[in-house]
């Protein structure tokens, strides 16, 4: 029997989905953790899958580790806990290509990709979700530039490791960014309430216009019933006239 889980690295605690599977078995289920756990203390902070099979008869299982998703990678390594969740407009981290490079190796023999270059390719392919910058740029600008052949050195010679400067240069561009972007969300949202300010405004003004006609048309009728009561009298008494 196989049990396939996604686990927090290093962390992973009772669930419902353990418990069903394996506890019906009679497996120690505290010993299944606990060995998951040693087996993924590499990718602390990182969604791991994991399989665990499991002979009922002998209660005997084997924990199989696999590589976590690229995006989970990404995010460890960019010390953030999720993407942007709007790739298109906001920007979630700013990495170093260097840092794809290295993210690319340990997938490499995972992504059925024939060669480091080729790995690349698909590990900044898939930053796209993500919503991040690669070297200050939108992960589609990098593509061009690694068919343009401006990053071969960097893949030829595996380097997986950005220089300090360079780190530091992309923390300071990408504070710019994110001051930019929290300012224009605030703005949205600055006009999104005027918006919604002016609607109340209209609303109560309509509603309190309504009344007011209706109060008018009111007194008109008012109005009209006493002119003709007021001069019914002096009309009876002068056909009465008329008749003498």
């Amino acid at each position: 029997m196989k049990v396939k889980l996604i686990v927090d690295g290093g962390a992973m605690k009772p669930g419902p989905v353990v418990a069903q599977q394996l506890g019906p078995m009679g497996i120690n289920l505290g010993k299944v953790i606990e060995d998951v756990n040693k087996e993924t203390s590499g990718f602390k902070g990182v969604k791991v899958p994991v399989e665990i099979e499991v002979d009922p008869k002998t209660k005997k299982y084997i924990i199989q580790v696999f590589s976590p998703p690229v995006s989970e990678m990404i995010k460890k390594e960019l010390g953030i806990e999720k993407g942007s969740g709007e790739a298109g407009k906001t920007k979630a981290g700013n990495i170093a290509f260097e840092t794809i490079v290295k993210v690319a190796k340990a997938k490499q023999s995972s992504l059925l990709a024939k060669d480091l270059r080729a790995a690349v390719r698909l590990i900044v392919g898939s930053s796209v979700s993500i919503g991040i910058l690669i070297d200050n740029e939108s992960p589609k600008e990098i593509m061009k530039k690694i068919e343009e052949g401006i990053y071969d050195k960097e893949i030829r010679e595996e380097i997986t490791e950005p220089t300090t400067e360079k780190k530091k240069k992309l923390e300071e561009f990408f504070a710019k960014v994110k001051a930019e972007q929290e300012k224009a969300k605030k703005a949205a949202e600055e006009a999104k309430a005027a918006e919604e300010a002016a609607k109340a405004v209209a609303a109560t003004a309509t509603a309190g216009a309504v009344p007011g006609a209706a109060a008018g048309k009111e007194g008109e009728k008012k109005e009209e019933t006493a002119t003709k009561s007021a001069t019914e009298p002096a009309k009876k008494e002068e056909k009465g006239k008329g008749k003498k």
